[in-house]
């Protein structure tokens, strides 16, 4: 019987697991293969899936962690692809709050257990993050290095950003966290499939610290813009943010453009992409300990302020 192969995509927030997922699912298209995805958001709307192509199944997991709150609703919706898509591969992209060996425990469920082979947990570390790492709380810290300890393989990614030295001491450090997995340096998550392919999938312990997310006091918030907004107001807002706010994405609209562009923000740096059509202009915020009181404030000013203008 053929089994359909899963690949768990792991990381924290804004580390590039959708720009691989994308690029990986572009290289199973040419190959002609059949996939499906499942992704997991830690807020209650998911922008990242709006990158999916149409005429690939997708099962949205949202607003909790798949290693808690939802692991029966995950049970269900793998074994839902599994029986209708029967696909050769499934790729996972997990919230970066998740732990890899807790999604894992909801991925090896009895109940289609013979049905799937179990490729690998794949980890993606933002090597600046990684490196200032200690100005995030214990919890954090913690996950980040379970992250590391359980993949199968590690990417070390945004390697353009950092010096020759700092290569050589994220890969020197992060090999003896986790000496078995295969450990790359990439930029913009670019890597083979084939190297992803020849991995072996390790069966993991389970870690007595595995169950860090309740104590990581992550919240999420969703805002949505009614109008275009002043880049330049924008950019202020987003300098004035405290460190605590990890991951911002989203649809966001300016004056000048017809069209929103997808907006992602990780670690203190924005990413603005063109979009060719209309999309709702939501953004969602994860971070630790969020005034949502006070985002959801400034955010309608940005938002007011359009509407003088008008």
């Amino acid at each position: 019987m053929k089994k359909t192969e899963i690949y768990i995509l792991s990381g924290f927030l804004g580390s590039g697991k959708t720009t691989l997922l994308k690029q990986l699912l572009h290289m199973e298209k040419q190959l002609k293969r059949k996939v499906a995805v499942m992704m997991n958001e830690f807020g209650k709307i998911s922008i990242d899936s709006d990158s999916i192509d149409g005429d690939i199944p997708l099962k949205e997991l949202l607003n909790g962690c798949i290693c808690c709150t939802i692991q029966d609703k995950l049970e269900a919706q793998l074994q839902g692809l599994l029986i209708e898509e029967k696909p050769d591969v499934i790729y996972i992209e997990t919230t970066g709050a998740a732990h890899p060996v807790e999604v894992l425990d909801a991925v090896l469920s009895p109940l289609f257990a013979e049905k799937i082979t179990m490729k690998g947990i794949i980890t993606i570390v933002d090597g600046k993050r990684w490196l200032d790492r200690k100005a995030l709380n214990p919890q954090l810290q913690q996950l980040l290095l379970e992250q590391v300890r359980h993949a199968d393989t590690i990417m070390i990614n945004k390697a353009d950003l950092l010096t020759e030295a700092e290569k050589g001491q994220l890969t020197f450090e992060i090999q003896s966290i986790n000496a078995t997995a295969l450990c790359i340096l990439t930029s913009y998550s670019k890597v083979s499939l084939e190297t992803l392919q020849t991995q072996r999938f390790v069966e993991k312990k389970k870690s007595s610290t595995a169950h860090v997310h309740h104590s990581l006091n992550l919240t999420s918030f969703v805002y949505q813009f009614q109008h275009s907004i002043n880049k330049t107001a924008f950019e202020q807002f987003l300098r004035e943010l405290p460190e605590t706010v990890y991951r911002i994405k989203g649809y966001v609209s300016f004056h000048h453009s017809k069209y929103p562009y997808l907006f992602q923000f990780s670690y203190g740096m924005p990413i603005y992409m063109k979009e060719n059509m209309k999309m709702p202009l939501n953004l969602v915020f994860i971070g630790e300990n969020l005034n949502i009181e006070l985002l959801n404030k400034k955010l309608t000013e940005l938002d007011l302020a359009d509407e003088t203008i008008h």
